[in-house]
């Protein structure tokens, strides 16, 4: 739907019941908007007393946090059923990826897919021109007329990593009001003057639809193929031992590997193809470079001026720096400065000038 046919000052916000939702809900409510409060109901676990135990953003207190909320803000919330598309687009491939031997991150493909294309189509189909969210980070028209992506000036809560599918279309129709704050606790005594129980809230530090955090668990319950054990080998190919399956295993793991080596041991690398899992020392999970699929760019095309990038290759580490080279298919080679640990597929890579998020895309293979 074209921006001339969306209510211009209309928002719709993901109100997930958490804090950074309600208080960009307030915010914008605040600043004049017309805000519409929106859950995006995503995910039902068998039994309901597993989900209120857990918590999770799907759960009923969930929902019921949020819509109270609302009523508080007095504007309107609805519950969106996505629970269809979040299963195609999230859990599926969520549980795939792990069969590769891959390690995936879901909230990029949430946001790819529902986040940033669901929830914007249905704030269309209200006639809003925005969807705004609780993320940390700032969208920033430039004097080029494009929309550039940057760091939250909150470093530390920085979202920016799982941003970078965003393309110019989503970005335009997209507020993000808590990316210029710069402690969270001002973003929370916000929330308490809002509503107390919200405000206290800690952060969620699970995946949403795996809120007691057992991977392996939730995998073996929603595989569609059977779990074949293989063996151990080290870099030689040596066989050394027995595993379980290689959904178990993931780059850079030493505990948990179900087996002694009498010296410490971490996992090298996964090989679908054979079902092994390579077996190293602390060294060897260090990489030169790796290989990215997938790949997009915030501007739109690859920026052919830049051979030198900084980067990150997982939301929790650091920058690293190295060169890139894109090819004709669009996957991109980086080279590092410094080799860095445990580069992981499945996992994104990240590119930043600076401040500015530039793109990412999804980790094949490092390059040892």
């Amino acid at each position: 739907m074209k921006s001339e046919h969306l209510v211009k000052n209309r928002v719709v916000v993901g109100m997930s019941g958490g804090v950074d939702s309600t208080v960009a809900a307030y915010l914008l409510k605040e600043q004049g908007y017309e805000v519409i409060g929106v859950t995006m109901k995503t995910w039902d676990d068998p039994s309901d007393q597993y989900v209120e135990h857990y918590g999770g953003c799907c759960s009923l207190s969930s929902i019921e946090d949020a819509r109270r909320v609302a009523d508080k803000l007095e504007i309107p919330f609805y519950v969106v059923n996505f629970k269809a598309p979040f299963k195609t687009h999230v859990i599926d491939p969520f549980v795939d990826s792990y069969f590769q031997g891959e390690t995936p991150n879901p909230c990029i493909e949430c946001n790819r897919h529902i986040k940033f294309d669901l929830l914007l189509k249905k704030a269309f189909d209200l006639g809003a021109n925005y969807i705004a969210t609780g993320h940390y980070a700032k969208i920033v028209k430039g004097e080029d007329s494009e929309y550039h992506l940057y760091r939250s000036k909150e470093a530390q809560k920085d979202q920016t990593y799982m941003l970078y599918s965003l393309t110019q279309n989503q970005l335009e129709h997209t507020l993000m009001p808590l990316g210029s704050f710069e402690s969270k606790e001002d973003v929370r005594k916000i929330a308490e003057s809002l509503d107390w129980f919200i405000a206290k809230k800690s952060d969620s530090q699970e995946i949403c639809f795996i809120p007691d955090d057992d991977y392996i668990g939730f995998i073996q319950k929603n595989a569609i193929k059977p779990i074949v054990g293989g063996n151990f080998v080290d870099e030689t190919g040596k066989h050394l031992g027995k595993h379980p399956g290689i959904i178990h295993y993931t780059v850079g793991q030493r505990k948990g590997l179900g087996i002694t080596f009498g010296k410490p041991a971490y996992v090298k690398e996964i090989r679908m193809a054979t079902n092994e899992v390579v077996i190293g020392d602390a060294q060897s999970v260090f990489s030169n470079g790796l290989v990215a699929r997938m790949v997009t760019w915030i501007s739109g095309i690859a920026p052919s001026e830049i051979t030198e990038i900084q980067c990150k290759v997982r939301h929790t580490t650091g920058f690293a720096k190295g060169t890139i080279e894109v090819a004709e298919s669009g996957t991109v080679t980086v080279k590092f400065s410094e080799r860095q640990r445990a580069v992981t597929p499945g996992q994104s890579v990240v590119f930043y000038d600076g401040e500015e998020v530039l793109g990412g895309g999804i980790i094949s293979k490092s390059i040892h």
